[in-house]
């Protein structure tokens, strides 16, 4: 009998009023409606947003693929070191193959390249034979300039030259007035930009640039294991220019240290070990092998641009370039030694 008396008196303790239950289940409908609401609201809040990023993406020129992806709105710095990567190695290939397949003697090669690169010295100033690596180290220089003066920093939208010179003057007359709205106009223009470069587009781009080495080759397009190397580097162009930026006042420009311009870390990295940099001596630029990549903006205090490297130039210094030919440095490093900052092709 105690058993069953304790066990009725937990029964009654667990039991509660007809009010306290209703009171109970008021309170829980209550909780459970603003919840409700919450939830609502927020999933509200999620379409404006994403109807307010779509319509910016539509204003920037953004492409309805990337709109989709939430990763597609921007390329940052990371990615557009991996892309330059990629192209400094095709060039590098193209360079290796010119020599090993082309048949075409070294000496005339080299004289081609320099005669192109600008501040380059004459053929005449080496003594000895020349190698394979010096020559494919101009040609890359030849390339690099090809690619930062035709193609990087000159708005390639359509395959008229005349119109792209046009619409890259727009830009800049944008960017002095407003970093912003030239952002937008740079990625709407870039938007309904050509796939390609036409085969007389490329032609004319590599007659303005590299002449002699053009003549030289016939006219033959610079290729790289079958793919050109100027589309390559169209959709490299492409990628700075159509990119959305984490802010709309920047865009990215190429530079080239000329041949025989000082070092300096900041701007430029070294492809092989400098003896006499090492030695705290004053080194030059041998050959620049892939343009530096800089990040343009306005600042905040001035009309005046910042330049920001966000990729240096890969270079390889005279005493190097020389001594993988058992040469003397170049006579042309002695004279007319720059001041500041080096020449760059921007």
């Amino acid at each position: 009998m105690a058993y069953h008396s304790t066990q009725f008196q937990q029964f009654q303790q667990d039991v509660v009023s007809g009010e306290q239950y209703r009171y109970a289940l008021t309170n829980f409908r209550i909780a459970h409606e603003k919840v409700e609401q919450q939830r609502l609201q927020l999933e509200e809040q999620e379409r404006q947003v994403a109807q307010l990023r779509s319509r910016i993406a539509l204003l920037e020129g953004v492409p309805d693929a990337q709109r989709i992806s939430k990763s597609g709105n921007s390329v940052d710095d990371f990615s557009i070191k991996n892309a330059a990567s990629q192209l400094d190695k095709q060039i590098n290939r193209w360079a290796s193959e010119l020599v090993q397949e082309s048949q075409i003697p070294l000496q005339d090669l080299c004289r081609a390249a320099l005669a192109d690169v600008a501040g380059g010295p004459d053929v005449s100033h080496f003594q000895g034979p020349i190698s394979s690596m010096q020559v494919q180290s101009y040609l890359r220089h030849s390339m690099s300039e090809t690619i930062t003066d035709g193609i990087i920093n000159c708005l390639i939208v359509t395959n008229s030259s005349e119109a792209n010179i046009q619409l890259t003057r727009i830009h800049e007359h944008l960017f002095a007035r407003d970093p912003t709205v030239a952002g937008v106009w740079r990625r709407q223009t870039f938007s309904a930009a050509v796939e390609s470069v036409t085969p007389d587009m490329s032609l004319g781009i590599l007659q303005e640039q590299i002449p002699e080495l053009t003549e030289l080759t016939h006219g033959r397009m610079p290729t790289a294991g079958g793919t050109s190397l100027l589309d390559l580097a169209y959709e490299f162009s492409r990628m700075l220019h159509s990119s959305t930026a984490s802010t709309g006042d920047i865009f990215y420009r190429a530079f080239v240290p000329e041949v025989g311009s000082t070092l300096y870390p900041r701007q430029i990295e070294l492809v092989k070990r400098c003896m006499k940099s090492e030695r705290g001596e004053v080194d030059r630029v041998g050959a620049t092998l892939f343009p530096g990549l800089v990040k343009v903006s306005r600042s905040a205090t001035g009309p005046e641009n910042i330049q920001t490297v966000v990729r240096r130039a890969q270079a390889i210094c005279e005493c190097a370039l020389a001594g993988a030919a058992g040469q003397p440095v170049m006579p042309m490093a002695l004279n007319g030694m720059p001041t500041g900052m080096p020449e760059m092709h921007m």
